[in-house]
């Protein structure tokens, strides 16, 4: 891989929009696939998004902008996918063309739901796209704070390092450090599972527990990622490292988290709907915690995961949140 790729990005949230400036810091052009011709013609008039991070400025003539997928895919070789998961599948029914042959990069937070798939295990089965062609970006890092270009982290985690690599340096810059791993199935999971722990986190703040009980609640989310990621995937791994837990902390503190936001209004006493409709971003961590329930469920010997279990009855079956997690305090240590 070199600079002589072609890169594009498919999604027009936070996420992507901060994705597609970090790589215009280095790539003289970027292709950007959104659903929505009213962002394009907004972006292309008005040189920002719309919706979201509408701070950052593009310059238009670096961008490739298309409501087409196919033309997207077509233009570019490294295809990097940060549409939220419970929309990824009826996005990428519209592709018509080969992608097998393409790097596709997954920034996406979560399980692709009608498949019960990693994204990257997705593209393998469904499109055919080889497990050395498929790489994970995972932070820690807040599409907020990168529009704000303060300094963050990102891991790029692909069974190929030279890929690696290439795909990292295109993020790298004075504002954006990055390193990579070949752990791609550890650190997928553990961007899927980290919005649950944040949901966790806003529900515990908003019925009332302090900084004592969070610190508790995190070190055992820790505790309880790595059981389940070793359950899956079986291999090293340092779950101190930042993709892991640095993504996790950032995620269940952090005031610009989206998933700790739901959390607080569900501890609140909003139900899921009320609190969904209030938000203008999704919360992956919803759809993450149905999809982590129902991986457990399928082992024979199931994990011990009492914080995503809580979250669960909470979020799918309308347990009380305040009796749930009173009876979580006696399960943490």
């Amino acid at each position: 891989m070199s600079n002589e790729l072609k890169y594009a990005v498919f999604g027009a949230g936070s996420w992507a929009t901060a994705i597609v400036k970090m790589l215009c810091e280095n790539l003289d052009e970027v292709g950007w696939y959104m659903r929505s011709v009213y962002t394009k013609e907004h972006l292309l008039k008005e040189q920002h998004n719309p919706n979201y991070l509408s701070s950052v400025e593009f310059r238009t003539d670096q961008l490739i902008l298309s409501n087409n997928i196919d033309e997207i895919v077509q233009y570019a070789d490294v295809l990097i996918f940060a549409i939220p998961s419970a929309f990824m599948q009826s996005e990428l029914e519209k592709i018509t063309v080969d992608i097998s042959n393409k790097t596709v990069v997954s920034a996406v937070k979560g399980i692709i739901p009608e498949s019960g798939l990693l994204v990257g295990e997705h593209f393998h089965n469904v499109y055919n796209v080889s497990y050395n062609n498929i790489a994970v970006i995972a932070g820690p890092c807040h599409a907020e704070e990168v529009a704000l270009e303060r300094l963050s982290y990102l891991t790029i985690s692909c069974a190929d390092s030279k890929k690696a690599k290439a795909i990292a340096k295109n993020f790298s810059s004075n504002y954006i450090k990055t390193k990579i791993s070949d752990d791609v199935i550890g650190t997928e999971y553990a961007v899927m599972l980290k919005n649950i722990y944040a949901i966790a986190a806003g529900i515990a703040h908003g019925l009332g527990y302090g900084d004592n009980f969070q610190s508790v609640l995190m070190s055992n989310a820790i505790r309880e990622m790595k059981r389940f990621i070793k359950k899956m995937h079986k291999m090293k791994r340092n779950i101190n490292n930042s993709a892991y837990l640095g993504d996790l902390l950032v995620t269940g503190y952090s005031t610009f988290s989206r998933n700790r936001m739901f959390g607080n209004m569900i501890g609140k006493g909003y139900t899921v709907k009320s609190a969904q409709m209030e938000m203008s971003m999704v919360a992956e961590g919803y759809y993450a915690t149905k999809s982590a329930q129902l991986l457990n469920d399928k082992n024979d010997r199931k994990t011990k995961l009492p914080i995503i279990n809580a979250v669960y009855e909470i979020l799918y079956e309308g347990k009380d949140p305040k009796k749930t997690f009173e009876k979580l305090t006696e399960k943490l240590d």
